[in-house]
């Protein structure tokens, strides 16, 4: 067997271990985050990465970026325990989409779960089919979720307005040609403040404008409050839709 031969040999051995251990990425350490090729490449072809069906959450925590519309994106809310084991459904299923709707696995959930236990076996075949129970269950299934989005909201500690200001205030400190007077004439002082502390800016930074380290910084900070913001208001659009369906249930 040739020398070259034996190489590709042990090659195809190594990637196919690989593959069986990890098929796409994933941290190996706090250092390095791997990816893992599904079948050998050639010297010089074209190696394609494929995203994959990710939250915006996963893409700014993997990737470093959020997708403005991303049909993948879910919205969680914290659920009693009952109500994620009461059927079949996996529990990231149980999830709000970025229009607000509960996700058809939540929904069958809910349904079941404001359903009497003694009368649950009856109606399950009714629920998992996706169809509505009656209008008296599906007022009850509404009038929960939407006090759940408004006590989710309540508990958080800043509100859509504030991160809508901050988002703005964040994106032009990033082209400004003197941060300290933007800082000074916004209502953020105290938030700027703490990223500061946290980066060890000295009170006696004189520079204009900020270093390559400190922006790269500060982008990722309005990143993230992007996501914050985008989950408030899909948290907002299902209180709404929840107010809609119970009027158009209540006229019947």
């Amino acid at each position: 067997m040739k020398c070259q031969d034996k190489k590709q040999m042990l090659e195809e051995v190594n990637f196919s271990c690989s593959s069986e251990r990890l098929t796409d990425g994933g941290y190996e350490d706090s250092k390095a985050y791997c990816l893992y090729a599904r079948k050998m490449y050639r010297k010089g072809e074209q190696v394609l990465l494929g995203y994959g069906t990710y939250t915006n959450l996963e893409l700014l925590e993997y990737y470093g970026f959020l997708l403005d519309e991303n049909p993948n994106e879910k919205t969680c809310i914290e659920l009693d325990l009952d109500l994620c084991t009461i059927g079949a459904w996996p529990k990231d299923s149980l999830y709000i989409q970025p229009n607000g709707h509960p996700s058809f696995s939540l929904l069958c959930a809910l349904r079941l779960w404001t359903t009497p236990a003694n009368r649950r076996k009856a109606f399950s075949h009714q629920i998992y089919s996706g169809s509505m129970l009656s209008v008296e269950n599906e007022l009850e299934v509404m009038k929960w979720l939407g006090n759940k989005c408004v006590e989710t909201l309540q508990q958080l500690p800043t509100t859509v307005e504030f991160d809508g200001s901050l988002i703005h205030f964040l994106h032009n400190l990033q082209n400004s040609a003197n941060w300290r007077v933007d800082v000074d004439q916004s209502r953020f002082r105290q938030e700027f403040a703490v990223f500061r502390r946290f980066h060890g800016m000295s009170l006696d930074y004189t520079h204009n404008q900020l270093t390559v380290r400190l922006l790269r910084s500060l982008e990722r900070w309005e990143l993230a409050v992007r996501w914050r913001c985008s989950y408030k208001r899909a948290l907002t659009k299902c209180i709404l839709y929840c107010k809609r369906v119970i009027h158009e249930l209540s006229l019947q």
